[in-house]
């Protein structure tokens, strides 16, 4: 379930009267986030403020105040050095077009996350508005280029020696401290020695000593007779072959096994089938866009692959604690049930929360898989229901409860009462309330561990507890469920080395 949190500044002054200049930042299916180019102004301390609005095709049920809007303003202190902002002010537009101010009370700061719409928004409100931040932003990124230069290695010219600084005979560069390969020595030729005597030559023959009266020949000797030539042998002549007899086959055939046969070609290699494409394919739990291929779809989707703690997984192995209990303040609330193509979604009214691990989390709607995700000890289930939950700081927290075969429902039967009959279309009954403590089962000791979403994009970091006691629903109720949805579960995902804990 997508949740959208936007982060507003407080102008001061008379600058609220400025006419208004919006202009968008991020959008998306259902919703339009923009923020006002007139009303950004520099604030002490380093910060910033600046008015945002987020504009929705279909109205929100604020339980609460009992107000429905399409459209809400909202202020920000925004401090960009920090990466964080603080709400100080929300102005609603309702549906009959009335307007109400909420001073905020409780004024947190609030990190704006990576590639979130806070992100974006800060990107805006943070730019140099005038030629002196300007100015200042430049001298900022030279001194971080000059500290970056100052740590870079030196370049190779500064380590080289010049031709005026070599020896005069050889007017050749070389790098300092490195041996020359096949060097050759200086010639000198104010000398008549030979520089490369002695290199790849003989030695010189010695000076003639001088010369002595020649003495008579002596008497010539008898030259000892020439050995005699022994004739070289000639080498045998082959043998003639000579055809096997059929008895002396059939005894070499016994003996020395058939002969092999002449290795076959191998066939000629098919060529490689062209890489699928993925461009515009939607995920889903069938095709092209199974899980199997979720981290392809989409960059954004990468964790899908890649993460080390993903979801959902057979629960087993846990160890057994005094885990504290979870604090339920659950409301009767309005309700809008969507068929989002995926799932059937249940947003209710803000005002439920729940209170875990000294944690407030805001009950921010649910949604059911057929069958469940979760498995406990390799054993499955029909069905599911998936409570989804943040606190302040955007931390998330789902809450699961399994569904098994068994008496009808009267909750679940009064959603199904009111199922969109489209795809992408939603239902919002404007007078039918549901109790939500109706969808949690008496027993409430409960598995958790760490986990991620188990739709796309994945994201990890989010805190799993499943109830040990399932919840009854009819047959009937699940073959409804089913009918739209056969399979809307991604398959069990690998525990690695993450803690399980479990009541005792």
């Amino acid at each position: 379930m997508t949740v959208l949190v936007l982060a507003l500044a407080l102008l001061s002054g008379p600058t609220l009267a400025a006419p208004a200049q919006w202009q968008a930042v991020a959008t998306t299916a259902g919703s339009t986030v923009e923020i006002d180019k007139s009303r950004i102004s520099r604030l002490s301390g380093g910060k910033t403020a600046a008015w945002t609005r987020l504009t929705l095709d279909h109205p929100v049920l604020d339980f609460e105040n009992q107000i429905r809007y399409t459209t809400v303003q909202a202020l920000n202190h925004y401090d960009c050095a920090a990466g964080s902002f603080i709400t100080q002010q929300r102005v609603y537009l309702l549906e009959n077009r009335a307007q109400i101010t909420e001073k905020v009370a409780d004024k947190r700061q609030i990190k704006a996350k990576p590639d979130s719409f806070d992100a974006r928004l800060m990107d805006e409100v943070c730019k140099p508005r005038n030629p002196g931040e300007m100015q200042q932003a430049a001298a900022r990124a030279a001194r971080q280029a000059a500290a970056a230069n100052a740590d870079a290695p030196r370049a190779m010219h500064a380590e080289m020696v010049s031709v005026a600084d070599a020896a005069p005979a050889r007017r050749s560069m070389q790098v300092a401290d490195k041996p020359r390969l096949f060097e050759l020595p200086v010639i000198d030729k104010s000398k008549a020695e030979d520089p490369y005597k002695g290199i790849n030559s003989a030695p010189a023959p010695a000076p003639a000593p001088p010369a002595k009266p020649a003495a008579p020949p002596p008497a010539a000797k008898a030259l000892p007779p020439p050995p005699a030539v022994r004739p070289t042998p000639r080498k045998a002549e082959p043998a003639p072959v000579q055809e096997l007899t059929r008895q002396q086959r059939e005894l070499q055939m016994a003996t020395s096994g058939p002969r092999k046969a002449a290795p076959r070609k191998p066939p000629p290699e098919e060529p490689a089938p062209p890489a699928q494409s993925f461009e515009n394919v939607r995920w889903g739990y069938a095709g092209l866009g199974a899980p199997e291929n979720w981290a392809k779809l989409h960059p954004n989707y990468a964790l899908c692959g890649t993460g080390k703690r993903q979801s959902p997984i057979d629960i087993r192995g846990g160890i057994k604690v005094d885990l504290e209990p979870i604090r339920f303040d659950y409301r009767n609330t309005l309700f809008r049930i969507t068929d989002t193509g995926h799932t059937i979604q249940v947003d209710v009214a803000e005002g439920s929360t729940i209170t875990v691990t000294g944690r407030v989390y805001r009950l921010q709607g649910f949604e059911f898989h057929h069958p469940a995700e979760v498995r406990i000890n390799g054993k499955p289930f029909d069905m599911a229901l998936h409570l989804m939950h943040k606190d302040y700081d955007n931390n998330m927290a789902i809450i699961v409860v399994l569904l098994k075969r068994g008496d009808e429902n009267p909750l679940i039967q009064a959603l199904w009462n009111h199922m969109p009959l489209e795809v992408g279309m939603d239902v919002t009954p404007p007078d039918v309330a549901i109790d939500l403590a109706k969808l949690l089962p008496v027993g409430r000791e409960y598995y958790t561990h760490m986990g991620s979403l188990t739709t796309p994009p994945c994201t990890e970091n989010v805190m799993w507890m499943v109830f040990k006691e399932p919840l009854r629903i009819s047959p009937e109720q699940i073959a409804i469920f089913a009918r739209l949805y056969p399979n809307n579960a991604r398959p069990l995902q690998p525990v690695n080395d993450r803690l399980i804990k479990e009541s005792r």
